[in-house]
């Protein structure tokens, strides 16, 4: 009888211990398509960071993926599903994502994967005490916004004209625009807005580029602009329009230059935040993480075809080039 007793005692405490086991659950919500996100890698670098730390898919955590497609309509109603699912965290993509997710939540933690202005888009209070429900990773590209000038003035000799494309869909871009213009008139550059939100809209912009006589062409880092880089470069090479985006990936994609980050590292990055905050740590006293690196891509190639001839300043200065 006794035996009997103690074997009874034995189950309930084994299946204690199997209800004590919890399957975490994670958002991951981007802004661009299904397609981009798993061909540009970033949905992979997320859960290989995951990997990383010991998490198993399926067993540790599931993911709950939202793709927006780049459909600004339905960001808002795709937010407040992953708020609704009892998701702990959200891995976020795309500033409209972080503002809608801003707008349907001030508890769910929100974990940003890239961002040029954290403090001036209102996601945190400082760098290193954000003090809300969102940390991440800042691009820093503010600060990178006078280099991007600098490059395509070493690259294009008596540079006086350049397009700036930009899109009404991104909540920063207005912000990042103006920024861009104030530090182009001192260096005696007139900045032509050119602004996008579909694929037709950059077919279209860059004919105005070409009505405009634009002599280069700097792309405001974007969510969508990335998913939509060759054609975008495909483009700029039609136009023998040399351009440059705050992001090394650019430049793969046929992209004369690109000056800044690999942001497909930020989601990796991204699971470190994820991982304390599974573990009890507050978002709002995570800091923000600041780039450590950056680099400078330069595609030669494209150079050749466009009949630049690339300064051999900027060749010595490259962290990479693109025969």
């Amino acid at each position: 009888m006794v035996a009997l007793g103690l074997g009874a005692l034995v189950v309930p405490f084994g299946s204690l211990a199997q209800e004590q086991r919890k399957v975490r659950r994670i958002g991951f919500f981007y802004y661009g398509s299904r397609r981009s996100a798993m061909e540009s890698g970033r949905y992979d670098a997320f859960l290989a960071g995951m990997s990383d730390l010991g998490y198993v898919e399926g067993k540790d955590f599931v993911l709950q993926a939202r793709f927006a497609e780049a459909r600004d309509e339905i960001v808002p109603g795709l937010a407040s599903e992953l708020v609704l699912s009892q998701t702990e965290v959200i891995v976020a993509a795309g500033t409209p994502v972080f503002f809608a997710l801003k707008q349907a939540t001030k508890t769910i933690p929100v974990v940003v994967t890239a961002t040029a202005d954290p403090i001036g888009d209102g996601f945190a209070v400082s760098l290193s005490r954000p003090g809300g429900n969102f940390t991440g990773l800042s691009t820093g590209n503010l600060d990178l916004y006078p280099k991007l000038i600098e490059l395509l003035k070493i690259s294009v000799p008596g540079l006086s004209r350049v397009a700036i494309l930009w899109s009404t869909a991104n909540p920063g871009h207005p912000a990042r625009l103006a920024a861009m213009q104030a530090i182009a008139q001192p260096a005696g550059i007139r900045a032509l807005p050119v602004e996008a939100r579909s694929a037709g809209d950059i077919e279209r912009g860059f004919a105005t580029m070409a009505r405009e006589h634009a002599q280069a062409l700097v792309i405001l880092n974007d969510t969508f602009f990335f998913q939509q880089y060759r054609q975008i470069a495909a483009l700029a090479l039609k136009h023998r329009m040399p351009s440059i985006y705050g992001g090394v990936e650019y430049a793969d994609a046929g992209g004369l230059m690109g000056y800044g980050q690999n942001i497909t590292d930020n989601f990796r990055a991204a699971a470190t935040f994820v991982d304390k905050i599974l573990k009890g740590a507050n978002p709002g006293d995570l800091p923000f993480e600041q780039p450590m690196r950056l680099q400078l891509a330069i595609n030669r190639k494209t150079a050749k075809a466009i009949g630049l001839a690339v300064p051999r300043e900027l060749l010595l200065r490259a962290d990479r080039v693109i025969e």
